[in-house]
């Protein structure tokens, strides 16, 4: 009998456990969307993708103009949640040294959701020493092409990056030994060896879908602009900006395990697609799909054999089969081409 989507509350978010997973995907929605019941406007879409056998784990964000905040907590709730993974799996019978390797996650955004999981990707690629780290960062800001940040700002961003970090290293260490404390509770010795989700804070090897990528900034949510410019001069706008999230990419040198679906009438994510494919020259042409439809067209509800996109992302009622060869069995086939590769 196949086993039904059934979401479960674990920490912030809401997890979908697969009796014989082939990976864990963890999934980032759009403003508003992402936030409020991304179980019910990403419908069709989870429950494909648990029918191909993933774990599927819907992790949450706060309206907030700071983004490096709230990307940094997605992969804190990462840690948050992996010890409830470990223990669901070995109350169920499953093999929960699954979910110790790093290379059985995959990250799938939408929208703004692609912002914090680049800049996660980018993160990654930070040295492992904080102090290089934060140098790194403050030369980076220092030589924008396309911005200028004072002294003052520079060292505001460092510092609020460096607090982060240590935050990070600290919930790492206290998940690694919450999941030893589980194993030792059953008789099982640990073999850290085998535990490669705590190699690295942030997701390297984690491969990543973006749908309908946006890095927006205080334009995107403030209108009109100008009033925008002047939350931006007075401090309060959205941190980090395009400019800034762009450079962290570039200067990462990762991204090579990433696919990008971009949209045939999406304006709202037509600059950002532009930008990885001409600027930042990825993915390969293999992991680009370019489809119909607008920026809302991942959405979807499942009625009887149909698709409903509520939001008038034209067509509104699609065939399910229809719709799965237009978008989902295409994401499918990014998925399993990485798994290939890792």
């Amino acid at each position: 009998m196949a086993s039904k989507l059934r979401f479960k509350p674990i920490s912030h978010s809401w997890v979908a456990l697969h009796p014989n997973p082939k990976g864990v995907i963890q999934f980032v929605g759009g403003a508003f969307f992402g936030t409020f019941g991304p179980m019910f406007f990403y419908r069709h879409l989870l429950r494909y993708l648990y029918e191909k056998s993933y774990t599927i784990v819907l992790l949450p964000f706060n309206f907030s103009f700071d983004h490096y905040r709230e990307a940094i907590f997605l992969v804190k709730e990462q840690y948050h949640i992996l010890p409830d993974l470990v223990r669901l799996a070995m109350l169920a019978g499953y093999d929960h040294q699954f979910y110790l390797k790093d290379s059985n996650y995959y990250w799938i955004a939408h929208s703004i959701g692609c912002k914090y999981v680049s800049l996660l990707e980018a993160f990654s690629a930070l040295p492992d020493d904080k102090s290089e780290a934060t140098q790194f960062i403050r030369e980076l800001l220092k030589n924008l092409p396309d911005e200028s940040y004072s002294e003052t700002a520079i060292e505001k961003v460092v510092a609020q990056i460096d607090r982060l970090f240590g935050d990070l290293q600290i919930e790492a260490k206290s998940t690694q030994k919450l999941i030893h404390d589980y194993q030792q509770s059953i008789g099982q010795s640990y073999d850290e060896s085998a535990e490669s989700i705590f190699l690295n804070l942030f997701i390297k090897n984690q491969p990543s879908v973006l749908l309908a990528p946006c890095t927006s900034d205080t334009s995107s949510a403030v209108k009109p602009k100008a009033f925008a410019r002047l939350v931006d001069k007075w401090g309060m706008g959205v941190k980090p900006t395009t400019a800034t999230t762009c450079a962290l990419i570039k200067q990462s040198d990762l991204f090579g395990l990433l696919g990008l679906v971009c949209f045939q009438s999406d304006k709202i994510a037509a600059e950002t697609c532009q930008w990885f494919l001409e600027v930042l020259k990825k993915p390969s042409r293999e992991n680009q799909k370019y489809l119909n439809g607008g920026h809302l067209r991942p959405l979807g509800v499942q009625l009887v054999n149909h698709v409903v996109n509520p939001f008038f992302d034209w067509p509104l009622l699609t065939l399910t089969d229809k719709r799965n060869a237009a978008l989902e069995d295409l994401m499918s086939e990014l998925l399993e081409s990485f798994s290939a590769r890792i």
